[in-house]
């Protein structure tokens, strides 16, 4: 896998986007993120912020990689969250989310206006403690 935990700092990428509601956005994903996970951000290539570490193990192919528990990247289409989490056990949740798309184990956003906050966070709760 090419994407890396890196010692790039994450204050900078964020801060290095010109729109100022995504950066708004982008700290206010951080903080949820870091109390739920109770880890530090850390830089994940060079456009995805990750929280842990965990290692995956690909069930086709038995192959481990490195990756972060939970983490976010703030695109410039739109926020993908990566929960690591079967989104599709959640429809109830989703359904009280707002605006919003799903893919494997990803959540998209274009910005925390379009959600409920609490919401979010009890997903981002739930998918930090999954193992």
């Amino acid at each position: 896998i090419k994407t890396k935990e890196n010692d790039s700092s994450v204050e900078d990428f964020i801060n290095s986007d010109k729109d100022e509601a995504k950066r708004k956005d982008s700290f206010v994903l951080l903080k949820l993120m870091q109390k739920a996970s109770r880890e530090k951000p850390k830089m994940w290539g060079s456009s995805m912020i990750g929280f842990g570490k965990k290692i995956y193990k690909s069930p086709a192919t038995d192959r481990e990689v490195e990756w972060f528990k939970i983490g976010f990247s703030p695109r410039k289409a739109n926020f993908s969250l990566h929960l690591v989490l079967d989104i599709k056990k959640y429809a109830t949740e989703l359904k009280k989310l707002g605006k919003h798309k799903t893919g494997v184990g990803c959540l998209y956003i274009n910005k925390l206006d379009d959600v409920d906050v609490k919401v979010l966070e009890k997903l981002i709760t739930v998918a930090a403690k999954i193992k």
